[in-house]
C-alpha cells in the first residue's frame, strides 16, 4: 500500500514538474515570437522603428546606459522612493485599518471619506502637492502613498472586521482586553491578508512614484519617459517602460517569496 502511494506520489509531481516546465517554455516562446515579429517589422518598414523602436535598437539603449551608469543611477532613485512609499504605506495603511477597528464610530464617521479618497484620481492632486511641497522628493513619495494608502486602510479594515467573533469571545471570557484580541487573534491571524495586500500596494507604489516624477522629478524612470517623450528619443522611452516592468516584477516576486517564507 505504502509503494502504491509513493509511487501515485512521484507520478504526481513528475506531472507537475512537467506541467511548469511547459508552462515557462511556452512563456519563452511566445516572448520569442514576439521580439521577432517585432524586430522583422520595424527592418521591414511595417512598424515605423522611430516611432515604436525595435528590440535591438533597445538592447543598444540599455547598454549604453549600462555604460555610463545611468541606468543604475535613476532605477535605483526610482526604487528608492518606491521602497520609502511602500513603506509608509504599510504602516498607515495598518495603523489605520486598527484604530478603525477599535472603534466603530469613527469607522462610521470616516469611511465615506476615505471612499471618495480612494476613488480620486491621484494624478489630478499631483499639481497640488507640487504648489504646497515643491517640486522635490517630497511630492513624490506623497503622490505614491496617496495612490495605495487609503485602499490599503479599507481593505484591511474590512479584513479585520470579518474576523472570528468566537475567537473574539473566548479572549474576553479569558478576562482579555481589546490590546489582547488584537495582538493574540487579530495581527497574527490576518498575516495572509496583510501580505496579500502589499503585493497589490507594491505595484500601485510604483505607479504613484511614476505619476510623481511626470511632475516633479529631475531624476528616475518617469524622470527619463518625460525627457525622452519631449526630445523624441522614443527608444529611451520604451527601455524605461521595460525597465519598469522588470522592477514591477521583480518587486512583486520578493513579497511572493515574504509571502511563502511566513507560510513555512
Amino acid at each position: 500500500m505504502n509503494e502504491q502511494v509513493t509511487s501515485a506520489q512521484l507520478t504526481y509531481v513528475a506531472k507537475q514538474n512537467r506541467r511548469r516546465r511547459m508552462v515557462t517554455a511556452a512563456r519563452v516562446f511566445v516572448l520569442i515570437i514576439f521580439l521577432s515579429i517585432w524586430e522583422l517589422s520595424a527592418r521591414i518598414g511595417v512598424l515605423n522603428d522611430f516611432i515604436f523602436s525595435s528590440p535591438s535598437k533597445i538592447m543598444s539603449c540599455m547598454v549604453e546606459m549600462i555604460r555610463d551608469g545611468s541606468m543604475v543611477y535613476h532605477t535605483g532613485i526610482t526604487v528608492l522612493e518606491t521602497m520609502v512609499s511602500f513603506i509608509l504605506v504599510i504602516v498607515l495603511g495598518i495603523g489605520g485599518a486598527i484604530l478603525l477597528w477599535s472603534s466603530r464610530t469613527l469607522s462610521e464617521i470616516l469611511d465615506p471619506y476615505l471612499v471618495i479618497l480612494n476613488s480620486l484620481p491621484k494624478s489630478a492632486l499631483a499639481p497640488i502637492l507640487i504648489v504646497w511641497l515643491g517640486a522635490n522628493v517630497r511630492t513624490i513619495i506623497v503622490a505614491a502613498v496617496s495612490v495605495a494608502v487609503f485602499g490599503s486602510i479599507l481593505t484591511l479594515h474590512n479584513g479585520f472586521s470579518n474576523m472570528d467573533r468566537d475567537q473574539i469571545k473566548l479572549i474576553a471570557s479569558l478576562g482579555g482586553s481589546k490590546k489582547d484580541v488584537m495582538m493574540k487573534v487579530l495581527l497574527p491571524g490576518s498575516v495572509p491578508m496583510i501580505v496579500s495586500n502589499m503585493k497589490v500596494n507594491v505595484g500601485l507604489c510604483l505607479v504613484g512614484v511614476i505619476i510623481g516624477e511626470f511632475l516633479a522629478a529631475k531624476a528616475g524612470l518617469g524622470y527619463l519617459i518625460i525627457y525622452g517623450s519631449q526630445t523624441f528619443q522614443l527608444t529611451l522611452v520604451v527601455t524605461s517602460i521595460l525597465i519598469l516592468c522588470i522592477l514591477s516584477a521583480l518587486m512583486y516576486r520578493g513579497i511572493a517569496w515574504i509571502e511563502k517564507r511566513l507560510e513555512k
